[in-house]
């Protein structure tokens, strides 16, 4: 086995103890009547929301990155989350509380928002006669903004339990009590990844240059669709039921860019893997810190990731290739 072989095993070796401990961290004793419920009910769904959307939003941002050749490419560059959290803000303030197959208005609304960025984003960059990722991600730029503007003028119309409401879905969390949460999540996460995962090769032209890509056969228009459609779909359907937690898809790519390179046959499952942990363990931190309260894991995904991004943009050289 080579090198990278050896290094893709050990995060899955990782994520797999990961996944195993964090649901005893910071529980009940076992003696106590009440710790296997727990267990059962609030602890092991949580883990696996955990780590099946920071799967999701690692396996995006590193799809973004390679498509946009830009080191600090996000989920969230696009207007994904932007577009959601306005749906879910939407929703609180108009007090909608119904559900729909065991999905919350909130929930929904929060999709058909990142459904609805995802559309405008796409249909202002096909407005232009010379279609470019340049152009779709400054049309994701400006979306965000609009969306950001909006989730304000709504929030400020807001009571204060709105607004406090608000301002809560807005850190990004994982509380899950039972296992539906996962099975909503689950289909995203999975059909995303696969299409992903089966665009290896030409994520790695891609991440050359478009022109590089059509030399090589790439059927640029089709694969582009596909990938940011894929990848936006799955990252709204986290988002809807998780909130918007920031930084994971910057982060995991990168850090398991610098552990097996480039080649996205190896990046793929390193960075799946080590994003699921990622989240994992800055779930337990949010937890733990202040436990029996916890910190909403947005905030601390926040936190590191702030100093992260200013030591990536440290370390380029001047001149440097986008994603090196």
């Amino acid at each position: 086995m080579t090198r990278r072989g050896w290094v893709v095993a050990g995060i899955a070796a990782a994520a797999v103890a990961g996944a195993a401990a964090a649901p005893f961290l910071g529980i009940l004793p076992l003696s106590d009547p009440l710790s296997g419920p727990v267990l059962r009910q609030l602890r092991v769904p949580r883990a696996a929301l955990a780590f099946l959307a920071g799967t999701g939003l690692a396996l995006a941002g590193m799809t973004f990155q390679a498509m946009f050749r830009n080191a600090l490419a996000t989920p969230f560059t696009l207007g994904v989350a932007s577009g959601a959290a306005f749906g879910a803000t939407l929703s609180i303030r108009l007090g909608w509380t119904f559900s729909l197959l065991g999905v919350s208005a909130v929930s929904l609304s929060a999709f058909l928002g990142a459904l609805g960025s995802l559309l405008l984003v796409y249909g202002i960059a096909s407005a232009r006669r010379t279609f470019s990722t340049a152009v779709l991600l400054l049309s994701g730029v400006a979306v965000s903004f609009f969306f950001s503007s909006l989730i304000l003028f709504v929030q400020y119309l807001s009571d204060f339990t709105g607004s406090f409401r608000i301002l809560r879905w807005l850190m990004g969390g994982l509380d899950a009590v039972g296992y539906a949460a996962v099975l909503d999540v689950l289909p995203f996460v999975l059909s995303g990844s696969a299409v992903i995962l089966f665009f290896g090769r030409e994520l790695n032209l891609l991440a050359v240059g478009e022109d590089f890509a059509v030399s090589r056969g790439v059927d640029l228009s089709r694969v582009r669709v596909v990938l940011f459609g894929a990848s936006t779909l799955m990252v709204g359907g986290i988002v809807a039921l998780c909130g918007p937690i920031g930084f994971v898809g910057m982060m995991a790519p990168h850090i398991c860019r610098l552990l097996v390179g480039p080649e996205h046959r190896w990046l793929g499952p390193a960075t799946a893997l080590f994003g699921g942990l990622f989240l994992l363990a800055c779930d337990s931190l949010a937890r733990l810190l202040i436990a029996p309260a916890e910190i909403p894991v947005g905030v601390v995904t926040a936190l590191l990731g702030g100093p992260f991004f200013v030591w990536l943009l440290l370390r380029r050289p001047a001149g440097a290739g986008l994603l090196a």
